[in-house]
């Protein structure tokens, strides 16, 4: 079930709000209700309220080994090149 909510905003950011609604294809209460949503999220959590530098340095070590001169850049825009077929072009 829906209720009314009357909300009272400075006019030129109702104007504004109201143009990006538009452009958006949705309306000013689908963007207010949404952004609702958003603010009672429950926040992400990590296990044993570690922090996310703490979580990531708990992962186990990769088993992979890479050479010091390996090229993490040049070696991604390969993958991209073949993954969409223009390999061939690099």
């Amino acid at each position: 079930m829906k209720k009314r909510l009357n909300i009272t905003i400075e006019e030129d950011l109702l104007e504004k709000i109201k143009e990006y609604a538009e452009t958006k294809e949705r309306s000013v209460s689908d963007l207010v209700q949404d952004h609702f949503r958003t603010l009672l999220k429950p926040p992400a959590t990590l296990p044993n309220g570690m922090t996310l530098v703490d979580y990531m340095k708990s992962l186990p070590k990769s088993k992979v080994e890479f050479p010091e001169d390996y090229d993490w850049k040049e070696e991604y825009y390969k993958a991209k090149a073949k993954k969409w077929g223009y390999e061939d072009l690099l």
